[in-house]
């Protein structure tokens, strides 16, 4: 069999059935009906000589050949869909590049990493946060071009994804620095009963700081956890709490002398991942950014 003898028709409405789960929902997505679904599926299976779905009365299980089938179906129609919001959305000389941000990375780190994209006047750009999950399932939809999280996504024949490590940063303990300049604490040690503002239980740097406190038997005095690590930034500033966070969060108030270092430990580190289609093609200022992020500092 060659690549003529394939009916990509076949193929596409086996791929919206397999995206949604159900013939149901693919008929009622594409405007047909459910038994002209079932039998150009069965075509397909017919001409590739293979099942491509386990039926159990309505309900319908990809094989081991059909999850193959589909990863590379997804590459297919989903580069098709890519293709044509790129059409739509793009402007005269410009290209739309589109980012998905897990909602608890720091902005800082987010606008460091794109600001190469920032100044190119041919790119038009949106950013877009959510969890984790949402976003991947916005890229697996060609929706997003890329996700940026703390991290890695494993990447299965359901979810074909790449994860590229960017960097990591040691976390660093803050406080104001009319309140703790000259100081130096160790992390955890010298923590036991002082104030602090840190970051969510939903937040990795948290579950560490959280193993390595029990660990030391020390108990600090949580004063407030924050999800969003832009407010945790500004309660940091104004609060005179001592806060547990990547320096990149609050680079501008180390700078301006605002806050300043009292403390890190090297077995606290958050790392940077680019999140992206398996095999997919990037738009060319993406994927100029990801060759280039390797070669340039993105955490000042």
């Amino acid at each position: 069999m060659d690549v003529n003898q394939l009916n990509f028709k076949h193929l596409y409405y086996f791929w919206r059935v397999a995206k949604e789960g159900s013939l149901t929902h693919a008929a009622n997505q594409i405007h047909t009906s459910q038994s002209a679904l079932s039998t150009q599926i069965r075509q397909l299976e017919n001409r590739l000589d293979t099942p491509l779905f386990d039926r159990q009365g309505r309900h319908l299980e990809l094989t081991a050949k059909g999850q193959q089938v589909f990863t590379y179906a997804e590459n297919i129609f989903g580069l098709g869909e890519q293709m044509l919001g790129w059409l739509n959305g793009r402007e005269e000389g410009t290209t739309r590049v589109r980012v998905g941000s897990v909602s608890t990375m720091s902005r800082n780190f987010q606008v460091n990493w794109l600001r190469p994209l920032l100044r190119d006047p041919t790119v038009v750009l949106s950013v877009d946060s959510g969890s984790l999950q949402t976003l991947i399932e916005r890229l697996l939809r060609h929706q997003l071009d890329v996700v940026l999280a703390n991290e890695p996504v494993p990447s299965d024949p359901t979810r074909p994804v790449s994860s590229r490590f960017l960097g990591s940063q040691i976390i660093s303990l803050v406080g104001r620095a009319d309140r703790w300049a000259g100081a130096s604490l160790q992390v955890p040690e010298e923590l036991d009963a002082v104030e602090m503002a840190m970051p969510s239980v939903r937040h990795s740097v948290r579950l560490q700081f959280d193993a390595l406190c029990f660990a030391a038997g020390v108990q600090p005095r949580v004063r407030a956890e924050i999800d969003d690590m832009t407010m945790l930034r500004l309660i940091a500033r104004d609060s005179g709490w001592l806060s547990i966070l990547p320096e990149v969060v609050v680079q501008d108030e180390l700078h301006s002398g605002e806050l300043v270092h009292v403390g890190q430990s090297s077995q606290l580190t958050e790392h940077f991942y680019a999140i992206t289609v398996q095999h997919g093609r990037l738009v060319g200022p993406l994927n100029q950014l990801l060759v280039d992020a390797a070669t340039r500092t993105i955490f000042t």
